[in-house]
């Protein structure tokens, strides 16, 4: 498993949390609108050694309470259930981000206790799933990975980045159908970040009406729905 950076220090990445983020490296979406496309196709994305990382957790031990695991797609690697048991022997709480496409992975990080908290993308309605995820086939395997969530015993937190173009207050609904009554749902506002995979295709934030619209139009199914790094 290859890791592609490293954020020493975040209070917004894992709630409760003062931790450091590490970025794997592959992702087996294509989101058009993703941000991080480097992390996603670039093999000549500056490699992080796993020796490094774990030099640096030592360091930090007493400083930092959490590690926020995010990619790229880290279940796409078959050893992160072993990269997260060496989290949790150094002392530090995991939080792990997933696009919910690896669900028989998830599960057996969930059923070991590997995770302490999950943030799982839904990244558009049933109907727009490919479109948005740039890749056929996926959905059923979302779907399994959220019933593990929702069944399950570990915090986890459900999240959309709404982007004009993909998304529309309809869409919302219709998330809102799927996953009502979620404790912890959130739109977060779409950033350019300047490394767009969809190149010259250009993307642009909703606005703030649309994204209150988006709001309002799943809160009736999960009411405790909220926008993060969105301005209202």
């Amino acid at each position: 498993m290859k890791l592609g950076g490293l954020q020493k220090m975040t209070l917004l990445d894992f709630p409760g949390r003062v931790a450091c983020t590490v970025f794997t490296v592959g992702c087996n979406f294509r989101c058009p609108f993703c941000h991080n496309s480097s992390l996603v196709v670039s093999p000549a994305v500056p490699e992080l050694s796993q020796d490094d990382f774990f030099a640096f957790l030592r360091k930090r031990q007493g400083l930092l309470d959490g590690v926020a695991v995010t990619g790229g797609e880290p279940l796409l690697h078959p050893d992160m259930p072993e990269f997260l048991e060496k989290i949790r022997a150094l002392g530090f709480a995991v939080k792990l981000d997933t696009n919910g496409a690896f669900p028989d992975r998830l599960r057996t990080i969930l059923k070991a206790g590997l995770a302490d908290y999950v943030a799982m993308d839904i990244k558009n309605s049933r109907e727009k799933y490919e479109l948005t995820a740039g890749v056929t086939g996926v959905l059923p395997r979302v779907e399994e990975s959220l019933g593990l969530l929702r069944t399950g015993k570990t915090p986890f937190e459900l999240r959309t980045t709404l982007v004009d173009e993909l998304h529309e207050p309809e869409d919302f609904a219709a998330i809102g159908q799927w996953i009502a009554g979620a404790e912890r749902y959130f739109i977060q506002g779409f950033v350019d970040s300047g490394d767009i995979l969809a190149g010259g295709e250009r993307f642009r934030a909703a606005s703030r009406e649309k994204t209150k619209a988006c709001l309002e139009a799943v809160r009736p199914y999960v009411p405790k729905a909220r926008l993060r790094g969105v301005e209202t």
